[in-house]
C-alpha cells in the first residue's frame, strides 16, 4: 500500500476543493484516516487534517481487549476516553472527556440490534443539553461509506473511500478513507465514532 505521511504525499491530503459539502455558512472538514498507528507502526489510528498535518492519533489499540481507548491530540495528550460498558448485553460505549474514566460521559453509543432497522449501525446518545442530543450511524463501515446523521436526517459527518485520481495506478484500499466534517460539529467526536464503528464492526 501506498506510503503515508503528513505534508509529504499530496495525495493524501484532504480534497476539500473537489468535495465542498460545507452547509450553514462553513466548509466541511475533510481529514484523512490512517488505519495505522505511527507510534507502533501496528494497530491503531493516525488523523491528518485538510493540510497533511497530524491531528489525532490513537496509540493503544493493541489493548483494546482492555475495553478502553484513548483519542490523542498530534502531541499525545488525551482528547477523549473511549471505555466500554461492563456486563452489557449488547456492545456499549461510554466516550469522556480527556482521562476521565468516571461520572457522566460525554456520549454513549450503542450497537443497533432491532431487526426492522438493519440500516442503522450505531446509536448515539449525547449527555446533557447539546445541539445534537441523539444521533445513529447509517450505512456500511466495512464499505467506507457510512454516515453520521442527527434527528432531522441531517449529515454531521460521513466515511467515505479515499478516491486517487483516475489512471494514477495506486490505490489504498480500506485502511485509508475519509473522514468528512460538517461545520458545527466537532472532530474528535466524529472520529471517536469512527473509533467505534471500527471497534464494533471490523470483525
Amino acid at each position: 500500500m501506498t506510503k503515508v505521511h503528513p505534508n509529504l504525499n499530496p495525495e493524501l491530503q484532504s480534497d476539500s476543493e473537489e468535495f465542498n459539502c460545507g452547509k450553514g455558512g462553513g466548509e466541511a472538514e475533510v481529514l484523512t484516516v490512517w488505519r495505522k498507528s505511527l507510534l507502533f507502526n501496528g494497530h491503531g489510528f493516525t488523523v491528518f487534517d485538510p493540510k497533511g498535518n497530524l491531528l489525532f492519533r490513537v496509540d493503544n489499540y493493541a489493548s483494546e481487549s482492555k475495553g478502553e481507548i484513548v483519542l490523542m491530540d498530534a502531541a499525545g495528550r488525551p482528547l477523549l476516553t473511549i471505555r466500554r460498558k461492563k456486563l452489557s448485553l449488547s456492545e456499549h460505549w461510554s466516550v469522556y472527556m480527556g482521562e476521565c474514566r468516571t461520572g457522566q460521559p460525554l456520549f454513549s453509543v450503542r450497537k443497533n440490534i432491532r431487526p426492522l432497522q438493519k440500516k442503522i449501525l450505531l446509536d448515539i446518545t449525547t449527555a446533557g443539553p447539546a445541539s445534537h442530543t441523539h444521533l445513529h450511524v447509517e450505512g456500511s463501515y466495512s464499505r467506507r461509506c457510512c454516515s453520521v446523521l442527527d434527528d432531522s436526517r441531517r449529515e454531521v459527518a460521513t466515511v467515505k473511500c479515499k478516491e486517487l485520481p483516475t489512471g494514477s495506478g495506486v490505490a489504498f484500499g480500506r485502511d485509508v478513507f475519509r473522514l468528512v466534517v460538517e461545520p458545527g460539529f466537532d472532530p474528535a467526536r466524529a472520529m471517536a465514532i469512527v473509533i467505534l464503528l471500527d471497534q464494533i464492526f471490523k470483525r
